[in-house]
């Protein structure tokens, strides 16, 4: 049995991190980056795809408690057993060459038998590696990967099975460290970090930065989480953001619907912007927003909806067909087969997330305005093409109601720079017509004036949970009736258990996919931003307390939750929902607690 999604806690090092069961077990790991091979599988496999248990000797199930130490990304575990108890801390230094994992087990009473049990197997659970004794440390070499592991003060290691057990007893006041650090194969070992002093260090260092937030309203310790959530998914080379740090956790237990997150989404670019300055976090917006710029340069027909951590662009997908999946939820991806779809809407994210950028003064780039106008060119000339939508849609184009109002985005923050800042040049009468056009076309064509609502694509009677943010943009203000009542609609429509659908999974789905999903927490949030923008400030902050009430024991969200069986769904963490918890906290008590 897979342990839940929720009983899973996050480590990492701002280029990788871990996921770690209540159960004391490393389930998940990809070293050296987030999209690179796992050499802990177990996640979407079974104990033989690789993972690293330390625990009680014998004991097979969760831990008595556990939490993060204050405003930092350091795990305490605790078990509680007939002998005594232990603690495991376990982290990931920020490196400064090598990925390590540092795990600290220390006695806190009486004497406990502690056993560790690691099972290595590299390019997710497929490759068996060499093992190999050197200079007391174990050394795991497998094609490119090598992998030193070592404890302080030293303990007793066995091979058996191609893995590598040890087995030590703890007394009060004891603690034994090991490290797990990973190189390239061809090159030498690379230094010994000493793990008490990098748990010292990451202390420090996370507190210091959570300590930068300038939200102090109700729910600050979520908040905190969730910044500190969205820094853990931050690849710090090159400040690009992954949307989760897993693939193929399902949106439906033993579905299909299983994708591959580990990658940055334009979709999440103004939301992420928005929620980091408003956070008080200009350096990370600033990555954010060079990270972009690189990404998105070249011919803007090639603008695509996600990129790799570094900007790369091919990101083929294919299956795994050696892992059993998550609850057997097949097939596993690697690889994300939407980065060719055509969606409109990244034009309004890129052109909206560079007018904020501008807006917040961060440092000017010479040649984005120069991209903004090649951008607004591609797109006064293939606007009303269908498309694929932010979702992804695998059942074909449509013409998407919010591809054309994040088209509206484009032109109108085109037309506002040029008005707001006298030193740049374009086709300010061009980008007004095109503005204006949109804006009728949709309020024509995407709208049913029978039931008082914008609808998810030309012509159809579903909606989609993405026309809450017609507001957000601008696109009509929030007391128009024709907002309100696709607030109404939506709600009542796509609601599930009191939060949020995407869209309706029933019948005949417009994404092409068999099955069902959860109810989705991002578009819960902005249900909540929604209420409070049309003037239903209580119904949102009750939203808004249910929401934060769904994070896991430490703090952390998935894609999806599903209401009926009080389950997390889809890939975790998602920085989507973490960037909706922060924007929605900001939105309904951040003009309170500044006033």
């Amino acid at each position: 049995m897979h342990p839940r999604i929720e009983d899973y806690a996050l480590i990492g090092d701002e280029q990788t991190a871990a996921l770690v069961g209540r159960n004391g077990s490393i389930d998940w790991l990809c070293l050296p980056r987030f999209d690179s091979g796992a050499c802990f599988a177990r996640l979407l496999g079974g104990e033989e795809n690789g993972h690293w248990r330390i625990a009680p000797q014998g004991v097979q199930g969760s831990c008595t408690r556990r939490a993060y130490r204050p405003d930092t990304l350091v795990l305490d575990t605790e078990w509680e057993t007939d002998e005594g108890a232990i603690r495991v801390t376990d982290l990931m230094p920020q490196r400064d060459q090598a990925p390590d994992v540092v795990r600290i087990v220390e006695g806190l009473r009486g004497r406990v038998t502690v056993g560790s049990t690691l099972r290595l197997r590299f390019d997710y659970g497929w490759i068996i590696p060499w093992m190999r004794r050197v200079d007391g440390h174990r050394v795991a070499i497998g094609g490119p990967d090598a992998v030193w592991f070592r404890s302080e003060p030293e303990v007793r290691t066995w091979g058996e099975d191609f893995t590598t057990f040890s087995e030590f007893t703890v007394a009060e006041g004891d603690s034994v460290a090991f490290v797990l650090t990973w190189h390239p194969s061809h090159e030498s070992r690379p230094p010994l970090v000493d793990p008490w002093e990098a748990l010292r260090v990451s202390v420090d260092d996370w507190q210091a930065w959570a300590a930068r937030c300038r939200y102090d309203g109700p729910h600050r310790d979520a908040v905190v989480r969730s910044l500190i959530t969205l820094k853990a998914l931050t690849y710090v080379p090159t400040g690009g953001i992954a949307a989760a740090l897993t693939t193929s956790l399902p949106e439906e237990m033993g579905g299909v619907r299983n994708w591959d997150y580990r990658y940055c989404w334009l979709r999440d670019s103004t939301l992420t912007l928005g929620a980091l300055l408003a956070a008080g976090y200009q350096d990370e917006a600033e990555a954010w927003r060079n990270w972009l710029l690189r990404a998105v340069a070249g011919d803007p027909a090639d603008l695509q909806i996600m990129y790799g951590l570094a900007g790369e662009r091919r990101l083929p997908e294919c299956e795994l067909p050696w892992l059993s999946g998550y609850a057997d939820s097949k097939p596993v991806r690697i690889g994300n087969g939407a980065v060719d779809q055509l969606q409109l809407d990244v034009y309004g994210e890129v052109m909206d997330s560079l007018s904020l950028a501008r807006t917040a003064g961060m440092s000017p780039r010479p040649h984005m305005w120069s991209l903004q106008c090649a951008l607004m060119k591609w797109l006064c000339e293939n606007w009303r093409q269908p498309d694929e939508g932010l979702w992804e849609v695998r059942g074909g184009r449509h013409q998407f109601v919010h591809s054309k109002v994040m088209v509206w985005v484009a032109a109108d923050r085109a037309v506002r720079a040029l008005e707001e800042y006298p030193g740049l040049s374009g086709d300010l009468a061009g980008w007004r017509a095109l503005r204006d056009e949109v804006h009728q076309e949709v309020c024509e064509r995407g709208y049913d004036p029978e039931r008082g609502t914008f609808t998810q694509y030309y012509g159809s009677r579903d909606l989609d949970a993405s026309l809450l943010l017609i507001p957000r943009v601008g696109f009509l203000p929030p007391d128009d009736p024709r907002v309100v009542g696709t607030v109404d609609a939506v709600r009542a429509e796509l609601g599930h258990g009191g939060l949020l659908r995407r869209y309706s999974t029933d019948g005949a789905t417009v994404d092409g996919l068999p099955g069902d999903e959860g109810t989705f927490l991002a578009c819960s949030f902005w249900l909540a931003d929604a209420l409070h923008m049309t003037g239903r400030t209580q119904e949102a902050r009750e939203l808004f307390e249910r929401l934060v009430g769904l994070a896991n024991d430490v703090g952390l969200l998935a894609e999806e939750y599903d209401p009926t069986t009080g389950r997390h769904l889809g890939n975790f963490p998602q920085a989507f929902s973490h960037i909706g918890l922060v924007n929605t906290a900001l939105a309904l008590y951040g003009a309170e607690e500044a006033g």
